[in-house]
């Protein structure tokens, strides 16, 4: 796998987490990524349903033997998670049809610590994906400052910017459950790639593309699975009236993936991003300056188009692939 993209998955599945890490397993069976490890986040739902959900997730697709790291928790307020969107097991209320987990939530190595022992065995050859709240990042870089530098790229989906959030009316759900977590992690570095709402609100994942990813083997275990977990969220999508065209669910994590493997479906433009930690009703927003002057002081690289149809051809035909 010399010419193979390594990387560490920070996740916290999730419907759309999970066909993003399917995507990204289907790369690896291609060859094209080695997934050195994975790290559970707190976020969608809690952190041993993320845990456990990874596990099984590493091992209904083939890769049991990927670790997973258990989540640092930074306990968040009372419903703060997102059961009511993916299930109360974070995966559409299927994860009893799936095989148990091989990892062990108690004996797992945390989450920090895995991400501090991958970097330091490897600087500047591992690219972080974070797909979730960005708690167990920070949690890195405040026990071992300039940790996160050491990553060859950070990849992150989280932020909204000139348009609504899906939380709160100014902020995406990931950077609003640990605003002070992403405020560290944009901190560290000055080259962060963002995927926020503007362009994921364009990956919208229909009945028909789930059946046209599984068709080769429909009856399989995964492709079963799949087609569940994709009619349970253009369920509670059409519920939350998270989509207005054709029914269908978006699959914001997914846009993380693209970038990686097929930068060429973005337009992104540099900028500095700032959030905001100590809002009453702005918790969680993502502000980045518009205004026509220099941008000496830029953090982030930030994704503000996508080509969706493009996207999909891709997205369905790696899929395919692990079905």
């Amino acid at each position: 796998m010399a010419d193979s993209l390594k990387i560490i998955l920070d996740t916290d599945p999730g419907g759309d987490d999970i066909f993003a890490f399917l995507w990204l397993l289907s790369l690896v069976k291609q060859g094209l990524a080695d997934l050195a490890a994975v790290t559970a986040a707190e976020g969608n739902v809690a952190a041993r349903k993320t845990f456990t959900n990874s596990s099984q997730i590493l091992k209904l697709a083939g890769f049991p033997a990927i670790p997973v790291g258990r989540p640092v928790s930074q306990c968040p307020k009372p419903g703060a998670d997102a059961g009511h969107i993916h299930g109360t097991d974070g995966m559409g209320n299927l994860s009893q049809t799936l095989p148990p987990p091989v990892q062990d939530f108690e004996t797992a190595p945390r989450a920090d610590d895995l991400l501090i022992e991958q970097l330091n065995a490897s600087p500047e050859a591992i690219t972080l994906i974070a797909i979730g709240p960005l708690t167990n990042l920070a949690a890195a870089e405040v026990k071992q400052p300039g940790i996160l530098k050491k990553a060859k790229e950070i990849v992150v989906m989280g932020g909204a910017f000139h348009c609504p959030g899906n939380i709160t009316p100014t902020a995406e759900f990931n950077i609003w459950f640990n605003p002070a977590a992403a405020q560290i992690v944009f901190d560290s570095r000055n080259d962060i790639v963002m995927l926020p709402l503007n362009v994921t609100r364009e990956l919208v994942l229909t009945g028909d593309m789930a059946k046209a990813i599984t068709q080769d083997n429909p009856n399989g275990d995964l492709a079963q699975f799949m087609v569940r977990l994709c009619q349970f969220m253009i369920g509670t999508a059409a519920k939350h009236r998270e989509v207005v065209s054709d029914p269908g669910f978006l699959v914001h994590d997914a846009a993380a993936v693209s970038y990686l493997f097929y930068p060429e479906v973005l337009r992104l433009r540099r900028a500095r991003v700032r959030v905001e930690t100590q809002g009453v009703w702005t918790r969680g927003q993502t502000l980045m300056d518009d205004r026509s002057r220099a941008k000496s002081s830029a953090n982030a690289w930030i994704a503000l188009q996508i080509d969706a149809p493009s996207f999909f051809t891709r997205f369905i035909e790696d899929l395919k692939g692990i079905i």
